[in-house]
């Protein structure tokens, strides 16, 4: 590769991250204005940076997912490497269109010369890979819509769906296939895990939110939600739509008011730990290239 080519996809993959922060930081500024900071103290504010915190370590599956898929496509990528590209170009999902993310991944994988149909076949997996993750959390959902479905039942369903998924991928794609898919999986679980504990922030202790099946109920309605914005063409990180789902499956079980305010909580929360994991990786990705 030409090394001007090559300074070029760097820079243009660096671009796409840093739209990204100028999307975030709009991003931020909007959720904030729509919250009442004093309705919070300190401990539920040391409570959003802890889920902030968590959420952002959480990209490391995603990323760890990706190396796994560049694996199954037989790229020996280095896994350091691919953490890093994938922390600075995640960022870019907040820029409307909705693809940006992967075309900065595509950019920055190229100048490292990686090969290009790889990188490309890796955005289908990955995006295959996590939708089906996604698919099977409604059967976690399915009491809320049949009430005489029993949350035991729905979460066998569930294990059964997904232990099924995996050793399907292992026995068709391999291991590493399966292994991007338990790391989806993984991710969307705490995903899930965030948002309960951001309702729980606000609707206080004494909510019913703590029991076993409304952390299930939440935590599956939630990635349900997570998913519609995924296949939503056009829409930033699913903003907007996301919100919208959530307010359909949970509105008879959540004060309106208290859900939208979690809503927005979470988006706050999960647009820093977005944010801490791309200056992360671009902290990383310079002194790598420094040394």
């Amino acid at each position: 590769m030409k090394p001007s080519l090559k300074t070029w996809l760097q820079w243009a993959g660096t671009g796409l991250g840093l739209a990204g922060v100028i999307f975030i930081g709009i991003r931020l500024y909007q959720y904030s204005g729509d919250l009442d900071f004093d309705r919070f103290g300190t401990g539920e504010w040391a409570a959003v940076l802890t889920l902030a915190f968590v959420y952002g370590c959480a990209n490391f599956l995603l990323a760890a997912a990706w190396w796994n898929i560049l694996s199954m496509l037989r790229v020996r990528a280095d896994k350091s490497w691919s953490i890093r590209i994938y922390g600075v170009s995640q960022l870019a999902k907040y820029i409307p269109g909705n693809i940006f993310q992967f075309a900065g991944r595509q950019a920055l994988g190229v100048a490292a010369e990686v090969p290009g149909w790889a990188l490309a076949k890796s955005i289908f997996w990955e995006l295959a890979f996590i939708s089906t993750a996604g698919l099977t959390f409604s059967c976690l959902i399915m009491p809320s819509i049949f009430p005489g479905l029993s949350v035991g039942l729905s979460l066998t369903g569930f294990l059964a769906v997904i232990l099924a998924a995996g050793l399907c991928l292992r026995s068709v794609l391999g291991a590493s296939a399966a292994k991007a898919f338990s790391c989806h999986l993984l991710f969307l679980f705490l995903s899930g895990l965030v948002f309960v504990a951001t309702l729980a922030i606000v609707t206080g202790k004494n909510s019913n939110i703590f029991s076993f099946e409304f952390i299930i109920l939440y935590a599956a309605a939630y990635v349900v939600a997570w998913l519609a914005g995924l296949v939503t063409p056009g829409a930033p990180a699913g903003v907007g739509i996301r919100e919208m789902v959530l307010l359909f499956l949970l509105g008879a079980e959540v004060a309106q008011a208290e859900l939208l305010v979690a809503v927005i909580l979470n988006r706050l929360i999960t647009v820093t730990g977005d944010g801490g994991f791309f200056v992360w990786a671009s902290y990383k990705n310079v002194k790598a290239k420094s040394d």
